[in-house]
């Protein structure tokens, strides 16, 4: 698996602001880009389905473009195999590591509060769990993947869960696991993904606020901006309908429906999010425009730094790619991408029914790449995606 201090009445005004202007049932519409890019568009997307799939193409991805003046949403292939269904924008999916950016959010918003401090050391909290080089780990180090510590889902104990949607693991054990692994490198010395981090943030904002993460995120974000349709599950592991079914490729490189084949409680604050594409066009634009905190918050946020691959850079629980800001999400069934582009008021959404990540950075983001390169040639994100 790969998972402010704004007052109410401004923040309710950016969600009327930001208000989905169609039905939730249309996944098929257009209006201010030509002809011939909206082709390029589709053809681009079924090309990277092919490239990613097994046996057959990944069923299908919802895409969603917005510009001054311009929309495109489309459905391209199934959001169901079995009955065939094409996508509608108000299906379900899961969002995986889009939800960080939720936990992130969270996190500055409590600095603006000055309950805490982003250079806190893990120590400072009362987390219930030992932390090799705690002391020396900050809450920015932790949200910039730049701890130095060890995948929890890389561990020999998590290998050994049982392969069920019914598997209960509290984040704590998935934590000590990995604190029981050597660090990978010294706290700073350089970038690498790492869902430890946020397991760990998620017990810091239960610490400070002694409240659970997905409350705080239902209270800071989910209500105040109208996200009606986001949830943060914590045991069960159906779908709300409706939903866009999930696929994972089974021995034989065929699609199985892999849509309820994980626990809520492993992803937890590092992935277990549950959005639509209406929902995550307006978190994508109001946490990357600073609309959620303080100027100062998101200064630190936007501090992007190299990771040492391609043009990438990454800042405090986000992308950023050629003046792209957002973020992905791998999760069993599910790739989901969205970003948003300051400079041109350009909102980029692809979600995708599978978790294939190879070739390099996933379908979601392959499909990003390609309508960058159709629409915006000079701001083209994950420039090694070319094939």
């Amino acid at each position: 698996m790969k998972v402010r201090l704004a007052p109410f009445t401004l923040i309710t005004l950016l969600a009327t602001l930001l208000a989905w202007p169609y039905s939730p049932s249309n996944a098929a519409m257009t209006g201010g880009f030509t002809v011939a890019q909206q082709s390029a568009i589709v053809a681009a997307a079924k090309r990277e389905l092919a490239l990613f799939g097994g046996r057959a193409p990944i069923p299908g991805v919802l895409i969603g473009i917005w510009a001054p003046g311009k929309t495109f949403i489309r459905s391209v292939g199934f959001s169901d195999l079995a009955t065939r269904k094409p996508f509608a924008t108000d299906d379900r999916f899961r969002v995986g590591s889009n939800t960080k950016t939720f936990v992130v959010s969270t996190l500055l918003q409590l600095a603006d509060e000055k309950r805490l401090k982003l250079d806190d050391p893990i120590t400072k909290f009362h987390i219930g769990v030992t932390v090799p080089n705690g002391n020396r780990i900050t809450v920015r180090l932790l949200t910039e993947m730049r701890s130095g510590l060890f995948e929890a889902y890389n561990t020999p104990q998590f290998s050994k869960l049982p392969n069920s949607p019914q598997t209960q693991v509290a984040p704590r054990t998935l934590i000590r696991w990995a604190a029981a692994k050597s660090p990978v490198f010294s706290p700073n010395a350089r970038w690498m993904y790492c869902n430890t981090n946020y397991l760990i943030l998620g017990l810091i904002i239960e610490a400070v606020t002694h409240d659970t993460v997905q409350h705080q995120i239902q209270t800071r974000f989910l209500t105040p901006l109208g996200l009606t349709n986001t949830t943060f599950p914590t045991t069960d592991p159906n779908m709300p309908k409706p939903y866009a079914h999930g696929y994972g490729l089974d021995k034989n490189r065929n699609w199985t429906d892999v849509s309820v084949d994980l626990s809520p409680t492993i992803s937890w604050s590092a992935g277990a999010m549950i959005s639509t594409m209406p929902d995550m066009k307006r978190w994508v634009k109001a946490y990357v425009t600073g609309a959620v905190n303080s100027k100062a918050s998101q200064k630190a946020r936007l501090s992007c730094i190299p990771i040492g691959d391609d043009d990438m850079r990454f800042g405090m629980g986000i992308g950023c790619s050629a003046g792209w800001y957002g973020y992905t999400g791998g999760i069993p069934g599910y790739h989901t991408a969205a970003y948003y582009m300051p400079a041109k008021d350009v909102t980029v959404i692809a979600f995708v029914n599978s978790q294939q990540e190879k070739p390099k950075w996933g379908t979601a983001n392959a499909i990003v790449h390609e309508i960058a390169r159709i629409l915006f040639p000079k701001n083209v994100p994950f420039p090694d995606t070319a094939h």
